[in-house]
């Protein structure tokens, strides 16, 4: 399953705050993935087009940005997470630790480097993760193989990336954040897209259930029935 093409331009301007606004005009997301997959690099690679090939690993930065999408101008904070997740026996008491960036969060990029097959591996336990705390289905979530140009390196194939992505149910692309900006935008767009739509279907649903459904009207053949029945006694 790939991502429909999303080559629209956008506008990135800086903001040091993500201000509450209505309803759909604020999108969470968090990229979520094992150590040195490259999380740190799309982020930055989507937000300025610019790719930086080394980071000290960071402890979990928000990057906060105004983003023009289908014409109209979206707040997007996204959460760039620690790369702690490892395939181990206490991967749970690991993954326990993100739960407050994956509760916050309304969409979800799970990163591993086809170069680092226990980065693939981590996708699963991350998706599970996710899913107990988002158990609503719709919540956007994209299996993202990154580092696609180092093929010489590759330990995880593309179908196998697309494989665990259907199992899950998710959408999977694999991209090159050092090759290919465009890719890397094309992502992030697809998952605001998904949050926004996502955003206005539940906006819809509180509309709906506020408004007073209106009384039944009264059943004329029981009326009639409990007449005759009226009657019928008072004769006896």
């Amino acid at each position: 399953m790939r991502l429909p093409s999303m080559s629209q331009p956008f506008l990135l301007a800086p903001i040091a705050e993500c201000a509450p606004g209505p309803p759909g005009a604020q999108v969470r997301l968090a990229v979520l993935g094992a150590r040195g997959v490259g999380k740190s690099a799309m982020i930055v690679r989507f937000l300025t087009k610019r790719f930086i090939g080394d980071y000290e690993p960071n402890t979990g930065n928000l990057y906060s940005r105004l983003v023009h999408l289908e014409g109209d101008h979206v707040a997007v904070q996204i959460q760039d997470t620690p790369g702690c997740i490892q395939v181990q026996e206490d991967c749970v008491q690991v993954l326990d630790s993100l739960s407050r960036c994956v509760k916050w969060a309304e969409g979800f990029l799970l990163v591993y480097s086809i170069t680092d097959y226990s980065s693939y591996q981590s996708v699963r336990p991350l998706y599970q993760h996710v899913r107990k705390v988002h158990p609503d289905a719709r919540t956007p979530i994209i299996v993202v193989g990154n580092k696609a140009d180092l093929l010489h390196a590759r330990q995880v194939q593309a179908k196998e990336g697309l494989q665990l992505a259907n199992e899950l149910g998710s959408l999977f692309l694999e991209i090159s954040t050092s090759d290919d900006s465009q890719g890397v935008c094309d992502v992030f767009q697809y998952l605001c897209k998904e949050v926004s739509k996502l955003q206005h279907a539940g906006s819809t649903d509180r509309r709906r259930s506020s408004i007073i459904p209106r009384p039944k009207s009264p059943n004329m053949q029981d009326l009639k029935r409990r007449f005759k029945q009226a009657l019928s006694s008072k004769v006896k």
